[in-house]
């Protein structure tokens, strides 16, 4: 107990740096809670070795409390629009980049279905395609691809 006492400030440093380092790398920003007390745990231990807080596990301890709930306050909402941001542009890959002949009329009301990789495929079209016109994959969605005639 005498260890800590002496090295209390910097105890807390260690602490604060392992709690952010299992924030990041162990939970990947999901929770933060993490986040927030390894920062007080930093700061107040910072600040304990500069001399501006006492030394001692009462001060420790009000500091950390106080430190935890102002950093969740000034950064709850900027982490939260971190998260919110969604990527819109469509993602191009060469999953079900493929031609083939169809069997029925398509339309856009997706009544025709092909089989593909072992799943009935709902077929859609902007404009309506005839029966055995060849077609390529423009767009996929859940269950369907969107489909013009080549």
């Amino acid at each position: 107990m005498a260890f800590l006492d002496t090295y209390l400030a910097e105890t807390l440093m260690i602490l604060g740096v392992l709690a952010l380092i299992i924030e990041v790398a162990v939970l990947g920003m999901s929770t933060y809670v993490l986040l927030f007390l390894g920062l007080s745990l930093f700061a107040s231990g910072l600040l304990m070795n500069i001399g501006l807080l006492d030394s001692n596990y009462n001060t420790a301890l009000w500091s950390n409390i106080v430190f935890t709930l102002g950093f969740a306050v000034v950064l709850w909402q900027p982490l939260k629009r971190l998260q919110d941001k969604t990527d819109t542009k469509p993602l191009h890959n060469d999953f079900a980049d493929i031609t083939f002949v169809i069997n029925s009329d398509v339309d856009d009301r997706g009544l025709t279905t092909h089989p593909y990789s072992g799943i009935q495929w709902q077929l859609k079209s902007h404009t309506p395609i005839a029966a055995g016109s060849t077609v390529k994959v423009t767009e996929k969605q859940v269950g369907v691809l969107w489909v013009e005639a080549i």
